[in-house]
């Protein structure tokens, strides 16, 4: 029942933005912490970046600090991950993750602290 559907990958130019996208469905958005991990053939899953429930708070990876903003609409069960500055190692499979929390509970960076996830959608950086 639950379900999340990432859009908005493709190829884009080093130096270049783009804009993804995860919509939930089968959830209530607003009892989930959203995250964006990243996968490259033959590389293990990467943090990229995640929010707290109401968007209060974010974490960020390291190598993508500065350069990529997620940020959440509400009204459209719906997480973003704004890319900018984008580099070639950006390339990957970018999916999309959801974990129940509490509003307490710290944000987590890693893969097995979410309980859903999107089918991914690609990044193609050109150099």
């Amino acid at each position: 029942q639950v379900q999340l559907m990432e859009s908005g990958g493709g190829l884009v130019q080093a130096g270049g933005s783009l804009s993804i996208s995860c919509t939930a469905s089968g959830v209530t958005f607003s009892n989930y912490a959203m995250g964006w991990f990243r996968q490259a053939p033959g590389k293990e899953r990467e943090f990229v970046a995640a929010i707290s429930r109401t968007g209060g708070r974010t974490v960020y990876g390291d190598s993508v600090k500065g350069r990529f903003t997620i940020h959440r609409d509400m009204a459209r069960n719906t997480v973003y991950l704004q890319m900018e500055s984008l580099k070639p190692e950006d390339t990957a499979v970018y999916y999309c993750a959801g974990r129940w929390s509490d509003l307490s509970v710290a944000i987590t960076t890693t893969p097995v602290s979410y309980d859903y996830w999107g089918q991914g959608t690609q990044v193609t950086v050109s150099s």
